[in-house]
């Protein structure tokens, strides 16, 4: 019996089996990852540039425009490091690894004995007239050399004692000096990617118990220990209750995604920036980029950070390099889990804790580790061997193309 498909049912259909075919081809990943981090980047300097022009007309002799002149050159910088890293061959990038954490680790160990206060935290190193936060640097070190020990332990990771050491006692180690910094933001961070490394070697899960348990005692603890994190702690959930103290922040966040709506009120045009909210271009960018863009400039980001998750993500489970695997995962933990953690401390539904908006921020030290570990993601995305067979039949036709007009005689 021949039965006839119902024409409106294969309408409705049409827009997913697109979507389907889209996600099937071999590019994908490669283009998501492009475009949604190169979309990122552009709102995040018009956000520090829309953000800091008060800040920086008051304190850079009425130059409007000093802040946002500094994260372009960290953008210059950047963009050339990711495109070398996104070309560096695999072996390459792992022997860099060994090399990165005993860096970062140097660099934290020196923060912690002569490094710089800013806000409360020692977080800061002074290198001639530039401060670096080695502690950002430290997270992608963290993933890349977590990722290489794995990799090289990946037939032994069924035995507990291959998945805790080494990898457990250098990260709580470098763990230790952040805090030892009193950056009790980038130590979650850090214990974060820690968590999800862990996971994703498949350690046991009476292990992730037990690490929460004890995450969360120290962090009520480390809380404890000074005046100001304890008032955070305290008065995240009602920022109003100390309105004048250290309910002043995250209110005035509030009262910049309130006053956005579902549009904004139009790029520039944020209240709040003109002294009313601290770190307006840094930790708390989410909240102008809120008044300016809306509801729907705010859900545009996070869809873009989403984006990039999913095509990393893809990425690991599609490749059978466990270095590839480890290393995109772990980028994902990092870079999502920052996202998460800043905008809920915007959306007062966690203290604040100092944490930076990846690619959307202010700072180069956080920037520029950010755009290398995405052109490693990039890199991976187009060694796929069905995506490098894709790239290079495309070059070959574009060769061809080239050829055949050139050889055209001239009329």
């Amino acid at each position: 019996m021949t039965t006839t498909a119902n024409p409106h049912q294969t309408r409705s259909l049409g827009p997913f089996a697109v979507l389907r075919e889209a996600l099937a081809r071999p590019l994908t990943s490669y283009y998501l990852l492009v475009g949604a981090s190169a979309l990122l980047l552009t709102i995040g300097l018009i956000m520090v540039l829309s953000a800091s022009s008060v800040y920086s007309f008051e304190k850079h002799d009425g130059d409007s425009y000093a802040i946002v002149k500094r994260q372009l050159v960290w953008v210059a910088i950047g963009i050339p490091c990711a495109w070398i890293a996104s070309r560096l061959p695999y072996q390459a990038i792992r022997q860099i690894s060994w090399v990165a954490i005993v860096v970062s680790i140097v660099l934290l160990a020196l923060t912690a004995q002569f490094g710089v206060v800013v806000n409360g935290n020692k977080n800061w190193l002074a290198v001639g007239p530039v401060q670096i936060q080695p502690s950002e640097i430290a997270k992608l070190a963290i993933v890349l050399w977590a990722a290489h020990v794995y990799a090289q332990k990946e037939r032994r990771l069924g035995s507990l004692h291959q998945v805790m050491f080494p990898v457990v006692p250098v990260l709580l180690g470098t763990t230790v000096l952040v805090i030892v910094g009193r950056d009790l933001g980038t130590a979650l961070v850090l214990f974060a990617i820690l968590l999800a490394m862990l996971w994703v070697v498949g350690a046991p899960a009476r292990l992730f118990s037990l690490a929460m348990s004890v995450i969360g005692v120290v962090a009520i603890w480390l809380a404890t220990t000074s005046p100001e994190r304890r008032e955070r702690l305290t008065t995240f959930v009602d920022p109003f209750k100390d309105y004048y103290v250290s309910g002043w922040q995250p209110a005035h966040g509030l009262y910049a995604l309130s006053s956005g709506g579902w549009f904004g009120e139009g790029i520039g045009a944020s209240r709040q920036k003109w002294g009313d909210l601290p770190e307006a271009h840094t930790d708390f960018i989410f909240a102008v980029l809120g008044e300016e863009l809306g509801l729907v400039g705010t859900l545009l980001v996070v869809a873009l950070f989403l984006t990039v998750a999913f095509a990393a993500i893809r990425v690991a489970m599609q490749t059978d390099d466990p270095f590839v695997r480890y290393m995109s995962f772990g980028i994902v933990a990092w870079l999502l889990g920052q996202m998460i953690v800043n905008v809920g401390m915007v959306l007062a539904l966690l203290p604040v804790i100092g944490i930076p908006l990846p690619l959307i921020s202010y700072g180069g030290s956080a920037l520029l580790p950010t755009l290398v570990a995405l052109g490693l993601l990039i890199g991976f995305a187009r060694r796929e061997p069905e995506a490098s067979r894709a790239l290079a039949q495309r070059r070959r036709q574009r060769s061809a193309g080239l050829a055949a007009g050139a050889g055209r005689p001239t009329p």
